[in-house]
């Protein structure tokens, strides 16, 4: 083979990677930013704009074959012609909070959703927006004849619009009317929010065409940006990835879709042919920046305060919850400090501290896919904050495994060109035998992420004792708190 491309439409931009297709060593790559988002909706027509800006200069000259990965969470509604009926809804929308308590109810709680499709309602949600557009746009809701991802209306797109609509597992498991245990859309649920149903796309399997163009390009499947990342990232069962951002997010590669009662594990699919667990926290980083604004200084100095400290900051405990918090369920919650004396009250105990509520609040959510069988050996911590060094030196510890820091670079975009060889294969013949997943040809074989990697060492059992101790402050401030129903 020779040349494949790989693109990620973000909320932000859109970055394109040219690999080969045998090495996946980048050759070139193209970048275009989005226009400025005015609230939560855009005019997808924008995402081809960007696309065709990213791709200037003769980018693509080549290639054989592309995959598109996107934000996960929007909406595309069009009309019978296949037109936008309205600018598309994305993942950020924060406007169908109630209606996503109306589909709980509807169905008869949370339990119901976890089973019938792996997830309860959020705002962003696509089967949520459609119910917030039943109830506040009737008219635009009643001229929805079928409803795309971003990832799936931009690849319908490049082919020219074909009669055959396509998605994928991953794609299709975050939409909250598709179920990655049973691998079949739940078109009752679609109903239930829009009042009748709509066209849905076939749902290909991770190395599935969606098409050629008329000069014989190939388009793969595509997927969502965190199933295109961990792709890219080269993770398999047994890892895990902590997303470091505001909030946080920890996913992990599992075998099985696991439908959890709580809603606390959302169950989506990966993009292999496997399955990926996730479980959000609301707070993550934003705990270090309102910390290092306390004390007057950023993130980087936060970090140098705490490593002047000592692992257990003085006796001191954080317990995170500065917006609330979704693992454990205290939506109405706030943070507090725990542990206070006349000789803990310095900066650097502060800024330990700060490192620690955060690590450790990120360890429960990794606990709650461990509680339910998830193997987790190896942990890739992605984010800014993960440069940093209090950071790389408590991550272990606290979270029990090795840790993985990656470097830089585009990883759900090279996910998604990984996905374009690999069906590009397949669709060739020239696909390797093994199992690459749910009896899957095993996809191309490309170097891991170039990465540090940090142990935990013989420190172990001091960070056990520091995680035994916030486990002690939040169940006496909180209990009870992981025993919640459904």
């Amino acid at each position: 083979m020779g040349i494949v491309a790989g693109l990620d439409s973000s909320s932000e931009s859109t970055r394109i990677v040219v690999c080969d297709a045998d090495t996946g060593a980048v050759i070139r790559q193209g970048y275009a930013p989005h226009p400025v988002e005015k609230g939560p909706e855009v005019d997808p027509q924008a995402w081809l704009m960007s696309l065709g800006e990213a791709a200037g200069n003769g980018l693509l000259e080549g290639v054989q074959a592309i995959g598109v990965a996107a934000q996960q969470h929007g909406l595309v509604a069009l009309d019978a012609e296949g037109s936008p009926v309205r600018p598309a809804l994305v993942g950020n929308d924060r406007r169908a909070q109630s209606a996503a308590a109306d589909l709980v109810d509807a169905l008869g709680g949370r339990a119901a959703w976890a089973q019938a499709v792996g997830a309860v309602p959020q705002a962003q949600h696509p089967v949520t927006k459609l119910r917030w557009l039943a109830r506040t746009e009737p008219a635009n809701a009643a001229r929805i004849a079928e409803v795309m991802t971003p990832h799936d209306w931009l690849a319908w797109q490049l082919l020219g619009r074909p009669a055959r609509r396509t998605t994928d597992r991953g794609g299709a498991s975050a939409t909250g009317y598709w179920s990655a245990a049973s691998g079949a859309y739940r078109p009752e649920l679609v109903e239930l929010a829009l009042g009748h149903q709509v066209r849905l796309p076939e749902v290909l399997g991770p190395a599935g065409t969606a098409g050629f163009t008329p000069e014989g390009l190939l388009i793969s499947a595509g997927t969502g940006e965190t199933m295109a990342a961990a792709f890219g990232l080269g993770v398999g069962v047994g890892d895990a990835v902590v997303s470091l951002g505001a909030s946080g997010s920890v996913f992990a590669i599992h075998e099985e879709a696991l439908a959890d009662p709580t809603g606390t594990i959302t169950s989506f699919a990966d993009a292999t042919g496997r399955h990926l667990p996730v479980v959000h926290t609301t707070n993550a980083v934003r705990v270090l920046r309102g910390t290092a604004e306390m004390l007057g200084t950023d993130l980087a100095g936060l970090s140098e305060l705490a490593l002047a400290s000592s692992p257990g900051a003085y006796g001191m405990v954080l317990l995170p919850y500065l917006e609330g918090e979704r693992t454990p369920y205290l939506p109405h919650t706030a943070g507090s400090l725990h542990g206070m004396r006349r000789e803990s009250m310095k900066p650097e105990h502060l800024a330990r501290a700060a490192v620690e509520g955060m690590l450790c609040g990120l360890a429960d959510a990794l606990d709650v896919l461990r509680g339910r069988g998830v193997a987790v050996h190896r942990v890739f911590l992605l984010g800014a904050a993960a440069e940093l060094g209090a950071v790389q030196a408590a991550a272990p510890g606290l979270l029990g495994a090795q840790v993985v820091v990656p470097q830089p670079a585009e990883y759900a975009a090279l996910g998604a060109a990984r996905q374009a060889a690999w069906a590009w294969q397949v669709a060739h013949g020239t696909a390797a035998g093994g199992d690459g997943g749910a009896g899957y040809p095993e996809p191309p074989r490309w170097p891991a992420a170039a990465s540090q990697v940090f142990e935990p060492g013989d420190e172990l059992p001091v960070w056990q004792a520091v995680r035994q101790q916030y486990t002690a402050v939040r169940d006496e401030a909180h209990p009870g708190a992981f025993q919640r129903e459904g």
